[in-house]
């Protein structure tokens, strides 16, 4: 065990305390777009940097999705944090998967944004060269940025979401991170988890479509759900900010404020 402690920043005072996790393109500034709108007396949300990334970006460590289960339950301790819910977004998603083999017992509810199902994403050929690439590639984030919405976005948006991902990410940290990411299938840990799981799929984004959630956390997790947003690709946080904050507070609060389940749709 490490002493070292994920850089977070805390909004909201609510019970019902949520780690916010991002993705392989951005550290926690990934939220941004979404902030002004959360219910912060509901809800306590942690939004963290993983290693390798904003201010842990020159932090060491295996870059692994494992690893970062583990950060973020040596964070709740810290925060004082007994149970609570995990948001994760794509690479963010698999890591709040992991905690369901990591710490069941401390989960509320997991809800992934576009997630890397716990199978991994096996690359080959030349999308493979593509992804691994973009560690050093301007060009090869932005590809897969553009493709992953649906070809739909602003050159100056696709531009901006590069220079942020280039500016708070370290190039071996990122490449470190696929191989974990993509790679890992740790799925023999965590089908069948009880945990309620909402799984929310931007319908223009081809690589991790309604459809691919339909055939694995849908398929894994018994009381899991999916929502569908229309009007997005994989960055529903900046493509529909309003759409994915209320599909996620929604899930969040059927909670119930005990924890205990009260208000579990069907």
């Amino acid at each position: 065990m490490t002493s070292f402690v994920l850089p977070h920043e805390v909004h909201g005072d609510g019970a019902h305390k949520v780690f916010a996790v991002h993705g392989w393109f951005a550290d926690r500034a990934a939220y941004a777009a979404v902030l002004p709108d959360l219910d912060r007396r509901s809800f306590s949300y942690a939004l963290v940097d993983l290693r390798g990334y904003g201010e842990a970006r020159d932090a060491t460590g295996s870059y692994t999705t494992a690893e970062a289960a583990v950060d973020l339950v040596e964070l709740a301790d810290r925060l004082g944090w007994e149970r609570f819910s995990v948001v994760g977004h794509s690479m963010g998603g698999a890591v709040a998967q992991r905690l369901l083999a990591v710490a069941p017992h401390r989960l509320r509810r997991i809800a992934g944004v576009s997630p890397v199902p716990a199978s991994g994403m096996p690359l080959a050929g030349e999308q493979a060269a593509l992804f691994r690439d973009a560690a050093h590639r301007a060009e090869n984030r932005r590809a897969i940025i553009d493709l992953t919405t649906g070809g739909r976005r602003p050159a100056a948006w696709l531009d901006r979401m590069v220079a942020r991902s280039l500016e708070r990410s370290d190039p071996k940290a990122f490449r470190a991170w696929l191989d974990s990411w993509a790679g890992e299938d740790f799925t023999a840990d965590v089908v069948g988890s009880e945990v309620p799981a909402l799984a929310v799929a931007g319908a223009l984004d081809p690589a991790l479509s309604p459809e691919v959630m339909r055939q694995t956390w849908l398929a894994w997790y018994p009381r899991a759900e999916l929502t569908l947003l229309p009007g997005a690709g994989h960055y529903a946080m900046d493509e529909t900010p309003l759409d994915l904050v209320r599909a996620v507070e929604d899930f969040l609060r059927a909670d119930g404020p005990g924890g205990t389940g009260a208000g579990e749709g069907a």
